[in-house]
């Protein structure tokens, strides 16, 4: 395994950050941030241990083939903190670090950098943070804030996509759009065409790319009227949409979908307590007797030709994917039976504040909605009775009819992915694989062979943690038989922490 080793450098005061050859230097990441080597908090040591040492490596060793039909980037957005918290800390309150595997014809590279935003850049000219996280007292943070709570760092730590050539890191709370080079992983600054936006109210992670337009979809939320937006950028970087989607109150949307003619968002019975805001306190409630809400809205279309669908409620993460059929938009997505469980008998304090982040108590299952735009009519049915989340597709059928999805169990109690599933959503067949305890996997996007048209011809992505061996490792899977284990195991230079999501950009994109 060879792997570049620039000289480490200084940033400005604060920790510096390395730019290693050794695994070795892992104890000087240790030594060069601000967490205590005493840490035992469940989402800071084990497998979700932040890494502080940037590396590029290539030369990797590589167990089995590479295809030579894979060519693109497997980008990976990580929770990853540098310096200790304010008070307590959850996983999402992690700064943002970027993972990139390169495949050129048979050839991989590998990079990480963490990304440079603002609140990252100003904890490191303090070296400590400054920001209280999602769990502790917003009165102990010693800046402002960003996006819909205009009190939390944007740390851009929850979603990565490429557009226009640069990979888009965003915040599930609405922070700023951070551009990326999506090779070297440089950060560019934030995208220009947010200066369309209202001011403070920054992006939504989960902007849809469109791989049939170019265009990008996204949606904003705050605790001011309109309390929702909904724009397009276009396939040059370009805002060209822009409008409000009136909500009755401040809400918590986390993704949306789309199709060839529609945009769909969502007003789900899980929000603030309005009471409880009014004093200043953030505190969310599920109301099990409002309705879901889905609203239709044309791509380009106005706020008077949203239309309104009810739906059974429930909270949902993620969608897997939308598309029309006849007078019907069907949208698919994980429903949760219990979308705020409460705390059982026995619980630890831990269990008790982190309950939020088990799958095995929210009970998320692959669902499908469909709208009628003609009779307003919503039908709901399962797709699949077992707990599945974080499902990904092809995405050239982004938006169009699809046949799979590539999703992902968890641990039980822990926000770790030990399994990968792979749905076929006509026929219910579950193809499965289960990985060995202590190794956990990330967020699977579906890479497309060079040249391929069938929808499951290409290869499924993902990045392993073996806390067992210490290591971690790029596993490429055959996509139509993810079970058989995978093609190709690449090894990193060092082992990464667990993260939240990624996607797949074909070579054609960047």
């Amino acid at each position: 395994m060879g792997i570049r080793a620039p000289t480490p450098r200084r940033l400005g005061p604060g920790p510096e950050l390395c730019h290693a050859w050794d695994m070795k230097l892992q104890e000087v990441a240790r030594y060069a941030s601000n967490l205590s080597p005493e840490d035992d908090h469940p989402y800071r040591t084990g497998a979700w241990a932040p890494n502080h040492v940037e590396y590029d490596a290539w030369e990797l060793e590589v167990e089995g083939e590479i295809p030579d039909d894979l060519n693109g980037v497997y980008l990976r957005n990580t929770e990853n903190p540098l310096h200790d918290s304010l008070g307590r800390y959850h996983p999402f309150d992690g700064d943002g670090m970027l993972h990139a595997v390169c495949f050129e014809a048979g050839e991989v590279r590998y990079r990480n950098r963490f990304v440079r935003t603002a609140g990252f850049e100003a904890e490191r000219a303090e070296g400590r943070a400054l920001w209280a996280g999602l769990i502790e007292n917003p009165a102990r943070s010693e800046r402002d804030g960003w996006g819909a709570r205009g009190l939390l760092k944007d740390s851009s730590s929850t979603d990565v996509i490429v557009h226009g050539g640069r990979a888009l890191s965003t915040f599930y709370q609405c922070g700023q759009v951070y551009e990326l080079d999506p090779r070297n992983l440089e950060t560019l600054g934030t995208a220009d065409w947010e200066a369309g936006l209202l001011p403070g109210w920054g992006v939504s992670a989960h902007p849809k790319l469109d791989e049939a337009s170019g265009e990008l979809l996204f949606f904003n939320y705050s605790k001011q009227a309109p309390y929702m937006n909904y724009g397009v950028v276009d396939a040059s970087r370009n805002l060209v949409h822009h409008v409000p989607i009136e909500l009755p109150g401040p809400r918590l949307p986390h993704d949306m979908a789309f199709t060839d003619n529609y945009a769909i968002l969502n007003d789900f019975p899980m929000f603030w307590d309005p009471a409880a805001l009014e004093k200043g306190v953030h505190a969310v409630r599920f109301y099990p007797d409002l309705p879901s809400r889905f609203a239709v809205i044309p791509r380009r279309g106005q706020p008077d030709q949203v239309r309104w669908f009810e739906a059974d409620p429930t909270f949902v993460l993620h969608f897997i994917n939308a598309y029309e059929d006849g007078d019907e938009v069907v949208l698919d997505g994980f429903f949760e039976d219990d979308p705020m469980p409460g705390p059982r008998e026995g619980d630890s304090g831990w269990d008790a504040i982190f309950r939020f982040l088990d799958f095995s108590r929210m009970r998320p299952r692959a669902h499908r909605w469909r709208f009628n735009l003609k009779t307003g009519q919503t039908c709901e049915s399962e797709l699949d009775d077992s707990l599945l989340e974080f499902g990904m597709i092809n995405n050239r059928f982004g938006g169009r009819r699809h046949r799979f999805t590539y999703a992902t169990r968890t641990k039980p109690g822990w926000f770790l992915f030990n399994s990968l599933v792979r749905l076929d959503v006509e026929t219910g067949a579950l193809q499965e694989l289960k990985l060995p305890d202590g190794v956990y996997a990330s967020e699977s996007p579906m890479a497309p062979r060079d040249g391929s048209s069938a929808e499951d011809d290409g290869y499924v992505l993902t990045l392993i943690s073996d806390t067992r061996n210490d290591r971690s490792e790029c596993w490429v899977l055959d996509a139509a038989d993810i079970a058989a284990g995978p093609l190709a195991k690449i090894a990193l230079p060092a082992r990464i922490s667990a993260g939240t999501h990624a996607c797949w950009a074909p070579e054609s994109a960047l």
